[in-house]
């Protein structure tokens, strides 16, 4: 995009004759000390000149007003104690970030001011976005976790039991990585059953749009297939990496699961809201697989030694009938 292009959808809609190039604008020496006055337009030519002119700015702030319309653009303010300035990431753009903008981030983004002159208004095109350090996110972290607690999504009550004698499985996590094919052997090597893959993005943008979407439809599913689990999955990584599980639509979608949900996001110190939430949190993705499931050959054994202890119950209650 260069420097002036107009940045807002409605200034594109103007009439090419009523739009103002910057280039074609001058700023001599006495122009404000001219008798002519100057037009609106005018006007609002030099001051969008000036303001695009600045060129790149690096700017800290919290997130608000945060609007994703189908577009595929994302739109917001980001604000401090004292002032607000509009901002704007394209769809373009937002494809290329490592983690999405979420409603109270504090953040760090990059890019260039562009000025819509019919209404006089500026704002950022936000061309980078990162969590202004690690205890921005933990903060944000921590504030949806008691929100959460609050409302009683990771209550024990909430818990439902995991079938580990199970007919099928469900697996919601990328279908490139080695996270599903490490699970589905696990599980062949422990209890062989059916195991259902749903692939889904597990970072990045629209990764918890397509996370919610895969435990919708398995439990839509489940009303006519029966899905004995679903295990949400993905490989370690940062905070940053594995932020899709800390957003309120895929612990909310969690929550709201009828089939019973395992997690194993990440390794053993990784902790995301949905382990919370989750009916049962895997440290690992192989470890999800040992807890969805019984191993096939102690369950044949445990299974014998009851039979055994029932038949020896039974022939002791005969034999103590005989010597009465």
């Amino acid at each position: 995009m260069d420097l002036f292009d107009f940045a807002f959808d409605d200034e594109k809609k103007e009439p090419s004759e009523n739009r103002i190039n910057p280039a074609d604008v001058t700023i001599k020496g006495d122009s404000f000390k001219d008798e002519r006055p100057l037009s609106v337009s005018e006007l609002s030519g030099i001051v969008k000149a000036m303001v695009e002119g600045v060129g790149k700015v690096i700017v800290q702030g919290e997130i608000s007003n945060l609007s994703k319309p189908a577009s595929g653009h994302i739109y917001f303010k980001i604000k401090d104690n004292k002032s607000i300035v509009n901002a704007v990431i394209w769809k373009s753009a937002a494809r290329g970030l490592k983690i999405m903008p979420e409603e109270g981030m504090e953040v760090i983004l990059t890019g260039k001011l562009s000025v819509f002159s019919a209404r006089s208004e500026y704002q950022i095109n936000v061309s980078k976005l990162e969590p202004a350090g690690m205890g921005s996110l933990m903060q944000l972290f921590e504030k949806r976790k008691a929100q959460f607690e609050k409302e009683g999504l990771f209550s024990a009550e909430y818990k439902q039991p995991i079938n580990r004698v199970p007919e099928t499985i469900a697996i919601v996590t990328s279908q490139t990585g080695d996270v599903f094919y490490d699970i589905m052997h696990r599980i062949e090597q422990r209890f062989p059953c059916n195991v259902l893959l749903y692939p889904s993005k597990v970072q990045g943008e629209t990764a918890n749009l397509e996370v919610v979407r895969a435990i919708k439809d398995l439990n839509i599913l489940a009303e006519t297939k029966k899905i004995d689990t679903i295990i949400v999955a993905r490989g370690g990584g940062s905070i940053e990496d594995l932020w899709t599980f800390n957003q309120e639509d895929v612990v909310r979608a969690v929550f709201a699961s009828k089939v019973p949900v395992i997690s194993a996001i990440g390794h053993e110190p990784d902790y995301t809201l949905v382990d919370y939430v989750a009916d049962l949190r895997a440290p690992t993705p192989t470890g999800a697989a040992e807890l969805a499931t019984y191993e096939l050959d102690n369950l044949k054994y445990t299974v014998n030694n009851y039979q055994r202890n029932i038949t020896q119950t039974v022939l002791q209650y005969i034999n103590n009938l005989e010597y009465r």
